[in-house]
């Protein structure tokens, strides 16, 4: 037989009345918390796995634009820390029950890359490096554990 947890219906109410506390504000303020965080994490990994150019001394071009592009009408990104800090200033829009952050990348070859394409001659392909994509399946499969992270730290906190 299974030991079952006894409770009492002060602790349920102990429990109603420390949930009461919780305020709408906090409570907004602490889900834009976590999707600055998840696209946090999205930009972090999207710009580690965008390819940098490799070019001859003396060619006079330098690689790492693309990488260096991602960005908002805000400004760019460099990655590592700064990723969070470039997502703080970012805005978030409320679309019916979702909120979203718009990460792009205006380099104009940046889809190319992304996606694939043909070569300057038209008789081959270049494979696509799926930077974006890969990184967001990534994202989706830990945002779970993410979010319940925060939630439980959260609730931590306005539980004392």
């Amino acid at each position: 037989m299974a030991n079952m947890g006894s409770f009492s219906a002060a602790g349920l109410k102990k429990l109603q009345n420390q949930l009461n506390k919780i305020q709408q504000s906090q409570v907004d303020a602490f889900i834009e918390e976590c999707a600055k965080e998840i696209a946090a994490r999205l930009l972090a990994k999207v710009i580690k796995r965008t390819p940098v150019g490799q070019y001859p001394p003396g060619s006079g071009k330098k690689g790492g634009t693309l990488r260096r592009g991602w960005t908002s009408n805000k400004g760019t990104a460099s990655g590592g820390t700064g990723a969070q800090a470039f997502v703080d200033s970012l805005e978030i829009k409320h679309v019916g029950n979702m909120l979203q952050i718009e990460i792009v990348n205006p380099v104009e070859y940046a889809s190319y890359v992304e996606y694939g394409h043909r070569t300057a001659n038209h008789k081959g392909w270049v494979q696509g490096r799926f930077m974006l994509t890969i990184s967001e399946q990534e994202v989706q499969a830990i945002a779970p554990n993410v979010l319940e992270a925060k939630i439980k730290k959260f609730l931590g906190g306005v539980m004392k």
